[in-house]
């Protein structure tokens, strides 16, 4: 049976006990029915898991002993940024939940010219701990043992303008998704399939929101070194668009490439 995975905010040793976090015991003790003796596997985002058995359910709070550690590593080696123009509704939630799980290194939540979604700064605080959170349920269940970060959402302009104006092809492929871009280039190949180098040290990959960039946002992703692509002749959603061009982002250089033996590396730490 697949051992539940928990996420602890602190430093872990083995041979001590932790307290687990109140959301974490309560979902241990009402909805697992976990008990005494039960083994869990911990993780705090270094990149490590620790072996634990659950020491104690007292109503909702829930201790564990910290056993072995071992290091495994299931991070992609193509680090990939997603900037994502925050949607409507709960579907950045969904787009956190898939991005964490497809391995993405670094979400960036935008508001972008014709971006619904308008937040102060009280506000994208909070949505930011609120992603984070589902970041790490994400994490919990995909079996990453790193957390992908997850900034603050801040205006599309402000991120570009922190970039370096020029970047050599060789290193981060700096990609932006615009729906109506030709996709049938001389020779018949895809776009987004075929372009850049064979290898690549990374990837930054832009989504807009529902309503597409603006023409002034396009010409400032221009001057960031952002090439123009598209994914086929269909238009797709904002989160479809996402998880879409995360995948082939993958296929090509990370590991769910044809080359990539998908295994995860291990080592006692």
């Amino acid at each position: 049976m697949r051992l539940s995975r928990v996420f602890v905010d602190g430093a872990l040793q083995s041979g001590s006990v932790v307290e687990l976090a109140k959301d974490t015991a309560l979902h241990l003790a009402k909805v697992l029915r976990a008990r005494s003796g039960d083994e869990i596997i911990l993780f705090n985002g270094d990149g490590r898991e620790y072996a634990g058995v659950i020491e104690a359910v007292r109503g909702s709070r829930v201790s564990a002993a910290i056993g072995a550690v071992r290091s495994m590593d299931r991070e992609s080696p193509f680090p990939i940024t997603l900037v994502q123009c925050v949607p409507r509704g709960d579907r950045m939630d969904f787009i956190v939940q898939k991005a964490t799980e497809l391995g993405v290194a670094r979400i960036v939540p935008v508001l972008s010219q014709r971006s619904v979604v308008r937040l102060d700064e009280g506000q994208a605080a909070s949505k930011q701990a609120h992603w984070h959170a589902v970041a790490i349920s994400a994490c919990e269940q995909c079996g990453r043992n790193r957390l992908p970060s997850v900034e603050v959402p801040r205006p599309l302009l402000s991120y570009l303008g922190a970039l370096a104006p020029t970047q050599a092809s060789a290193e981060v492929l700096r990609l932006i998704l615009e729906p109506d871009r030709d996709q049938q280039p001389q020779g018949g190949e895809r776009a987004f399939q075929f372009i850049g180098p064979p290898a690549a040290a990374g990837a930054e990959i832009a989504i807009g929101p529902e309503g597409g960039f603006a023409p002034e946002e396009l010409d400032a992703f221009e001057l960031s070194s952002f090439a123009r692509v598209g994914l086929g002749p269909r238009v797709l959603r904002t989160e479809t668009a996402a998880i879409a061009a995360i995948v082939v982002l993958q296929a090509r250089f990370g590991d769910m490439s044809a080359t990539s033996d998908g295994a995860s590396r291990t080592t006692d730490a």
